[in-house]
């Protein structure tokens, strides 16, 4: 495909970079819940529509709010003084050849659903307001919609960026979450609870990691036993981390408390956003489950956009699967960035331009593997209904 261009980056990769900040906000986080719940909304409509209609029709619910409520928390015990509130806001096709698509019902229970699956104190029934604002799809992006045959068209003229691989504080920053947030881990210490944020910092060949958690207040006794809990967190972080890095490793929990006074982050649900801390969607991770100011990112909030024609979803993921399969494909690529911009009403499998810069490791040859990248390139535009398909099936994470 003529479109494709292949370039040798003359650039310092970031793991050989003086300095790196990394951010992962935890499945709890407002945010990340925001994110989450809309895409999961994507995903049911998705399904319903295609039982209704025989495919995914328009929409995008990808406006999506958490408003934080109140509470009080303290050693023992908690209780919602405020319940939060999500409000899922978008447009989505509400009416099909007469048949009545019950879309703002499927936002409200899928919305019920995922709060219990990735929350385990928090009483969705009795603390959780939940609201809809999903109006029909406008006329001239249905146009747009509706004209796609078998490949679809572009909604939006947006880009996608992907990078491969993870440097290590890249992947010691989102592994500290997920083993934080694992199922194993809230066995060993329950009072961990699902917000948490890590903050990487290295400088040199030094990491310091940074770590928020909201401790759930009923599986905490008391200061000392709050003290105890941060500590062996602290100690299994670093443990942890010799599993993915030979490099110094500093880890701080929780650094706005105030021990001594008794100031410190306890919630009743384990999480920030029953007192005040709001979440919205694609303020929080990239598709590739991180917040990387020192790679090149795109700002497209891609939680809740359908995934057949909007490329601020589709181009995103795919650019991370691109740039993925080059870096596992050819080991003399040190570093893979993949630029993928679109043009309204174009056909999402064509688009306006999609570029892969490489950074060569020292001696390896450019041109050898140059066609063999555009190839990979090529072939992910070929798949496109695959992986449109596997993001209806939930099979890719966007937050």
């Amino acid at each position: 495909m003529s479109n494709i261009s292949v370039v040798n980056k003359e650039s310092i990769p970031v793991e050989e970079q003086a300095i790196e900040f990394v951010e992962r906000k935890g499945i709890g986080h407002p945010d990340s819940l925001i994110d989450g719940i809309c895409d999961r909304v994507s995903i049911e409509l998705s399904k319903a529509y295609i039982e209704a209609a025989g495919r995914v029709l328009h929409h995008n619910v990808d406006k999506g709010l958490i408003v934080g409520g109140k509470s009080e928390a303290t050693f023992g015990s908690g209780k919602i003084l405020r319940p939060i509130e999500v409000i899922v806001a978008g447009r989505a096709v509400k009416e099909f050849n007469g048949i009545k698509i019950p879309v703002d019902e499927i936002a409200i229970k899928t919305t019920r659903q995922y709060l219990r699956e990735h929350t385990r104190y928090l009483d969705v029934d009795n603390e959780l307001i939940i609201n809809t604002k999903i109006d029909d799809v406008s006329a001239d992006l249905n146009q747009v919609y509706e004209r796609s045959s078998d490949v679809p068209l572009a909604n939006d003229t947006s880009f996608g960026i992907g990078f491969a691989p993870f440097s290590e504080t890249e992947r010691l920053t989102l592994e500290t979450e997920h083993m934080l947030n694992s199922g194993e881990y809230k066995k060993k210490i329950p009072a961990v609870g699902e917000d948490v944020k890590v903050m990487a910092v290295r400088e040199g060949n030094k990491i310091s990691l940074t770590i928020a958690i909201a401790f759930v207040a009923q599986e905490v006794k008391d200061v000392k036993d709050y003290v105890e809990k941060e500590k062996a967190i602290a100690a299994d972080v670093k443990e942890f981390a010799k599993t993915i890095t030979k490099r110094e490793v500093e880890v701080f929990v929780n650094t706005g408390d105030d021990v001594e006074k008794g100031e410190v982050y306890l919630t009743k649900t384990g999480l920030s956003c029953e007192a005040g801390d709001d979440g919205s969607v694609g303020r929080g991770n990239r598709v590739n489950g991180l917040i990387t100011p020192f790679r090149n990112m795109s700002l497209e909030a891609a939680a809740g956009k359908n995934p057949i024609s909007h490329v601020g979803k589709i181009y995103n993921i795919l650019a991370k699967e691109i740039a993925t399969d080059i870096a596992k494909l050819y080991p003399q690529v040190e570093d893979c960035r993949v630029y993928i911009v679109s043009q309204i009403g174009r056909s999402v499998a064509d688009p306006k331009s999609l570029c892969v810069e490489v950074v060569m490791r020292k001696g390896e040859n450019f041109d050898a593997v140059a066609n063999k990248i555009k190839e990979v390139a090529n072939n992910g535009l070929e798949n496109l209904a695959y992986l449109t398909q596997e993001i209806i099936n939930g099979e890719h994470e966007v937050f």
